[in-house]
């Protein structure tokens, strides 16, 4: 049966009208800002004696600055009320807001535009922790990724459209910075005419006390956060990402003016390209992510983000030295039709292409993983690193270009930093890596259908037991569970060099029969009732050795006293289609194997309904694997 549309969520009220509302928040931040960008960029004499240059980085660092101070005091207010009704609040505000900066364009107040900069700054600020925590609240969990994957697009799309827009009526003469008023006004009122639909969102903790100290409030925040160290390194991972972008972004009316020999339409191109890059890459994580949360596509975005980083460098060095080197100002139309340049918006959309691979799991990561009454003040607390990790990017910029670097180069660098950022994250929670490995494997070896893993629990403790076909059951199994499992191996496998140190970091559990290693074995099942105690899954293959015909061998009496040990759900499952494929012991000719099967090997997983322990012996749960398994090896 198939599954609904992601974009079926806008026609819901629980999503749609928080949708616009987010939208049309990050629409009529940019439109403002770019229109003052502008102004201060092109028409600084009539406004003021400042330099424009100084605005240009003075302004953005203004927008910025509310989400250092004021994050952890936001994630707070959005945990403490229903955000429903603080969507509408600082709908509200954004209103009164616009009303300042119209009247700052009506009379060319500059300190009044300033003051709105912030206000909006401040009004994203309260606002970001009730967006991302919204969704986890009023979307299934099969939802989830979907959902952001078009909240991502949403934003994105509403940012590039606020820049082309303020960039086009601010330069609508003799009336531009009135139609920017009314504009920003407009959007503002239509904002919190969406948000009125938004439907309650109770607060997850109204018992919190707000503190009266952001700063020491900021502290607690991360310090928290850090005690999930995953979560703690998604959030690292995200605002890599932010510093990444704003990196690039900041570069491209430079590149725009001084590389391709081009006018504003030029950047508007480039922003263009990269922002639809982001929005399509954000939308096929559904898709690639088979409807759950996969981390295994943040390695995969990674890999993208430095692949394509390293090729836009080449690309740009080749077409500065081409035939456009001495030409005049072009504009994007005629851009388009200079040789390699299409190289460079091909790199360009990839690179967007693949940090939506890369951020869109990282937040329903964040959101599913971390304390569910700390969903907003672990948002706020990403939020401050955001702001940190841009303000970062944007003086390593100009480090490196005050030493002399090309933009080229910054572009190169910037790649190369991110290949050494995402080793080193996933050294420290290879989690990422193993789910990598595993999406790699069931979208090019195999091709895997899941049947009712709905069966496996969203939370709490449960013994996974499968037949055991062939060397990487443990990774089909792990990429079609939405949790990670503990997996129970052999100990001589889990000695394997090299491999050694992703079992250890997987936290697998060595077993080994009493005969061979007594001490072992008992620690074994002190480590699976400590786990299940905790509550984790652990996958155990009873059958203790791989088939070597394609049947179920008997089950062994080591799955009896896990349960007699721990009182938890059995949940059996079953492999189907795997005997005979790349990785088992089937002795028959593999040539001749492929030619029958084709180079992709059809599978599926079937899960079926819990089994109480008492229920739980061997025999039975036998019996549960082999008729979910049925016919089909």
């Amino acid at each position: 049966m198939s599954q609904p549309s992601q974009f079926s969520l806008l026609t819901q009220r629980r999503f749609g009208p928080f949708f616009w509302t987010q939208f049309l928040g990050a629409f009529n931040d940019n439109l403002f800002k770019t229109a003052l960008l502008v102004v201060m960029t092109y028409d600084a004499l009539n406004w003021t004696s400042l330099d424009p240059s100084l605005l240009n980085n003075l302004i953005p660092g203004l927008f910025i600055l509310p989400y250092v101070l004021f994050s952890a005091t936001s994630g707070q207010i959005a945990d403490k009320y229903d955000k429903a009704r603080l969507a509408r609040i600082v709908k509200i505000a954004e209103i009164a807001i616009m009303l300042i900066a119209g009247i700052g364009w009506m009379t060319h107040t500059l300190w009044l535009l300033i003051v709105a900069v912030v206000g909006m700054g401040m009004h994203s600020t309260l606002f970001g922790p009730v967006k991302y925590a919204y969704l986890p609240q009023n979307l299934k969990p099969d939802e989830l990724v979907g959902g952001n994957g078009v909240v991502e697009m949403g934003t994105f799309v509403g940012i590039l459209l606020g820049e082309v827009a303020g960039a086009i009526l601010v330069g609508y003469k003799p009336n531009g910075i009135l139609l920017v008023a009314a504009a920003t006004l407009a959007f503002a009122v239509l904002g919190l005419v969406a948000s009125w639909r938004i439907p309650p969102s109770p607060a997850p903790a109204p018992e919190l006390r707000i503190s009266r100290n952001p700063f020491a409030e900021s502290w607690r925040n991360l310090a928290y956060s850090r005690q999930n160290r995953t979560v703690f390194l998604s959030m690292l991972g995200n605002s890599w990402f932010w510093f990444y972008g704003a990196l690039l972004l900041a570069q491209f009316p430079v590149f725009s003016k001084d590389y391709l020999k081009g006018d504003h339409s030029v950047f508007v191109l480039l922003l263009t390209v990269f922002s639809l890059g982001i929005g399509a890459g954000s939308l096929l994580c559904e898709r690639l992510s088979g409807r759950k949360v996969e981390i295994g596509l943040v390695p995969f975005g990674s890999i993208g983000l430095s692949v394509f980083g390293i090729d836009l460098y080449f690309a740009s060095q080749a077409f500065v030295g081409g035939t456009v080197g001495g030409a005049a100002v072009v504009d994007a139309m005629t851009l388009l039709g200079q040789p390699g340049v299409l190289r460079i918006l091909a790199d360009l959309v990839l690179i967007g292409v693949f940090g939506g691979f890369f951020i869109v799991p990282l937040f329903a990561l964040i959101q599913t993983r971390c304390d569910q009454k700390h969903v907003s003040r672990t948002i706020a607390g990403m939020n401050i690193l955001n702001a940190l990790f841009m303000v970062a990017s944007a003086g390593v910029a100009i480090l490196l270009l005050g030493q002399g670097f090309t933009i080229p180069e910054l572009f190169l660098t910037t790649a190369l930093l991110n290949a050494v950022v995402a080793i080193y994250i996933f050294s420290l929670v290879p989690e990422f890596l193993m789910r990598f490995l595993a999406w790699l494997l069931i979208h090019t070896v195999y091709r895997v259908r899941t049947v009712d893993t709905a069966n496996i629990p969203d939370e709490g403790a449960a013994i996974l037991v499968c037949n055991h076909v062939s060397y990487v059951d443990a990774i089909v199994i792990n990429a079609a569970s939405p949790r990670p499992i503990r997996f129970v191996m052999d100990h001589r496998i889990f000695k394997t060099p090299f491999l050694r140190w992703i079992f250890r970091a997987v936290n697998a559990i060595p077993i080994a029969p009493a005969k061979e290693d007594p001490w072992v074995m008992e620690k074994a099942f002190v480590d699976i009732a400590h786990a299940l105690h905790d509550g984790e899954l652990v996958c155990i293959f009873p059958e203790g050795k791989l088939t070597t015909t394609g049947d179920l061998n008997e089950f062994r009496n080591g799955i009896a006293k896990i349960v007699e040990r721990s009182r938890v759900p059995v949940i059996p499952m079953a492999l189907r289609g795997l005997w005979g494929s790349w990785f088992t012991r089937d002795q028959s000719n593999l040539f001749e194997r492929r030619i029958a099967r084709g180079m992709r090997s059809q599978l599926a997983l079937a899960v079926g309904l819990p089994v109480a322990p008492e229920q739980a012996t061997p025999e039975y749960l036998r019996q549960q694997v082999l008729a979910l398994r049925g016919d089909w090896k």
